[in-house]
């Protein structure tokens, strides 16, 4: 029988609201960034692969779009969420 054990990173509740935003930001970037590797390795793969990056996609759309709602919902502009995704890949 395997037994794995789930660690919560960090208490969410011992975050101000200005940091939960930023993380749930960052989720968000590192969310789509998951999602453009997904696409661009979902073009080349081969027989075995494709089912797998099939998942990679569906998964992380699912993610991205949970997480746009939940900063839409906590009035997080989606432009700052560009901007910072934009800032990112520049540097």
């Amino acid at each position: 029988m395997l037994y794995e054990e789930y660690i919560k990173e960090n208490k969410m509740e011992d975050k101000s609201e200005d940091e939960k935003n930023l993380e749930l930001i960052v989720s968000i970037i590192k969310t789509k960034n998951e999602l453009d590797s997904a696409q661009k390795n979902f073009e080349f793969a081969e027989d075995g692969l494709i089912d797998y990056y099939s998942y990679q996609i569906k998964a992380n759309q699912t993610k991205l779009d949970y997480l746009m709602k939940k900063a839409q919902k906590k009035g997080i502009v989606l432009d700052m969420i560009n901007e910072i995704y934009i800032r990112k890949n520049k540097a």
